[in-house]
Parts: C-alpha cells; structure tokens; sequence
C-alpha cells in the first residue's frame, strides 16, 4: 500500500470519526485530524486514526441513538415498515413522514432558540387546556364523542398533541393556574369523552405524585380520577380505525416483520425516559412522567379501539412527542472519550413565546 493511499485512508478515518460525533465533541475530532496530519509517518498516521476511530466511534454513535429525536424517527420509520408490509395507502406512509418532518423542523428550530432558563408555564398551559376544552365544542363529532378538529381537510386529534407536553410542562413548573390548566383538561377529556387520554392524565399525575407529592399535585391527580371515572360511564364503543387502532395486535396477524416493526417503534417511544432517568438525576421525575404518559397511550391503544401512537397512522401523536420533547430537560452531551462521568448539566428550555408558536 503507498503513502498516499494510506495518508488517504487516515484523512478518511478522521472525517468519519468527525462527522459521527455531536457537535457538543467535535473538538475531540479537530484533536485526532491535526495530530494525525502532524505524524510524518504514513503508516503511523493511519495507526493512529483506526485507533481514534475505534475510541471515539462506538460512544459518538451511541450518542446519537440516544438522541430523543432518535427515538420519534426510529419510531416513525418502523411505522412505515409496518404500514408498507400492511399494505396500508401511500397517503398514510406520507402523511406520517411530513409529521415527522414538522416535528423535527419544531425541535431544529425551536430547541436552542428559548435560552432564557424558563419552562413553558401558565400561558402555554392555559391555551392548550382552551383548546381541549374547546375541541368537544367546536370539533368533529362522531356517534356523540367529538375529540377531533378538521384542519384542511385532515382530522387531528388535539388531546394527542397538547396532553403529553401540558404533563410535562407541568411536572416541571406547578403553580394556581397551570393546576387550574390541568383541572380544565380533566374537564374537556370527560366531556368528549376520551378514556384512554384520560387514563394517561392519571397515569402521568399518579407517577409525578409518588415523586413530587404537593398540594397542587393531589388536587391535579383527584381531579384526573373524577375526569377518568366520567368516561369510564360514557359509551365509547367507537369501531377501530384501519391501520390507526389495534396495531400491536393485529400486525401479528398481518405478518411477523410487521408485528416486530410496530412493537420495537412502540418501545422506542419510551427511550428518552429511560435515558434521561439514568442521565439527569435532578428532574427524574418529569422523566418518569413523560416514560408513563407515553406508556399509558401505548397500554391503552394495545388494550381498546384507540390511536396507537406514531407507528399507527396518525400525525396528531408525531407532533405530539415531538412537542413533548421539546419540553423536556435536556442533559448536555457527554463529550465522547471524555473521563469526567457528569452528564447531569441542563440545558435552558424554550420560553412560553416560543411553545405558542409551536402550538399555532
């Protein structure tokens, strides 16, 4: 082999490592491409960069994957596996994909622009409990339940997009009035009525009141349990939806790929709780309400007639998650081959301005 196809490979080597790792490392990889163009030794040189890239590699791809955004595209993508083997509409595959892509053009855009050290608080809950409340008024109604809104012709699902991220927001920051916010959601998801969204509000509180516990949290809580009763006595026997409800257990029967992409993209969505439990010590419980308000929607689309999220056709859930995390505590990442073992540093969360916007 020449010097210069080795000198070649090295180069390579180093590129490689420096596009794999988060931008929060890229100085480790400058380090590697100069210490490696500093080696007269060609052979050395590309020692060097295979040993680097052997180092550096495995923690940077790590890194990646654990990325919360990681989770809703992997999701989203064995989404498309399971409704491709389905035979699902092409219309279904696509609409899907451009949730995706407003999702993650939100999280690109609004992620590292709120640098002001606040969590969304009362206006962004307050607007979205008036839209809960408004949605069984002003919405869609079907057979008597009316949880959807007509947007351009596409039926959303609001209490999708709004619940998961008013939980998180208000495990986050509690005060009168986002518990008054949370008190109105409890309302509107009994008067649509909506049981599995409401048993996902007493899931999410159950959990932020065994870590948490507080006079606003009983109350949220008692109020999610009278709210959740109430559509436990109204009729919901709405038929399930092709290729919306009942995915975890008729994609068995479908095909086993198809089973295994839509439970695997199921399982994904609990992965930034999971992550952020072990990595950010001081906000583990917003993290376990965000791991039980997902795993709630999760149970119920597996145990009922109701939107199985994200693999399940359906952007109201894509942008729902993706709004969700944008509301999470974001722990700063852990340079890769670094020895220091913090990883509990907190990134500053976008300002309540800047959530509405996300909203509209």
């Amino acid at each position: 082999m020449s010097g210069g196809v080795r000198r070649g490979l090295a180069d390579f080597a180093c590129r490689a490592v420096q596009a794999t790792l988060p931008p929060a490392s890229q100085s480790w990889g400058w380090a590697v491409r100069c210490e490696t163009a500093a080696i007269p030794d060609d052979t050395q040189a590309l020692l060097f960069a295979l040993n680097s890239a052997r180092g550096l590699m495995p923690r940077a791809v790590a890194s990646r994957l654990l990325h919360p955004s990681a989770a809703l595209i992997g999701a989203v993508a064995l989404g498309v596996v399971y409704m491709t083997i389905a035979d699902a509409p092409t219309q279904y595959l696509g609409m899907n994909v451009a949730a995706l892509l407003i999702g993650l053009a939100m999280l690109a855009l609004l992620g590292r622009a709120g640098a002001s050290g606040r969590t969304c608080g009362n206006r962004t809950i307050a607007a979205m409990a008036g839209a809960l409340l408004a949605t069984p008024l002003l919405g869609d109604q079907v057979d008597g339940i009316g949880r959807w809104v007509s947007l351009g012709g596409v039926s959303v699902q609001p209490s999708l997009i709004l619940l998961p991220l008013m939980l998180v927001a208000f495990a986050r920051e509690r005060n009168r009035v986002s518990t008054m916010g949370i008190l109105a959601a409890a309302a509107a998801l009994a008067i649509q009525p909506d049981r599995a969204m409401a048993g996902m509000l007493v899931a999410g509180l159950a959990v932020l009141m065994l870590m948490r516990p507080d006079r606003l949290v009983i109350s949220a809580f008692a109020a999610s349990v009278g709210g959740f009763a109430v559509t436990l006595a109204r009729a919901d026997a709405l038929p399930a939806a092709p290729y919306v409800d009942d995915v975890l257990c008729s994609a068995f029967g479908v095909h086993w790929a198809a089973g295994a992409a839509a439970l695997a993209g199921s399982t994904l969505l609990l992965v930034p709780a999971i992550t952020g439990w072990h990595r950010d010590l001081e906000n583990r419980s917003t993290y376990a309400v965000f791991g039980a308000a997902w795993l709630a929607i999760i149970m119920a689309a597996a145990l009922g007639n109701y939107p199985t999220p994200i693999v399940g056709y359906g952007g109201s859930a894509i942008i729902g998650y993706a709004l969700c995390l944008l509301a999470l505590p974001t722990p700063a990442s852990d340079p890769a081959g670094a020895t220091s073992g913090t990883l509990g540093a907190v990134k500053v969360q976008p300002t309540d301005q800047l959530l509405l916007i996300a909203l509209a």
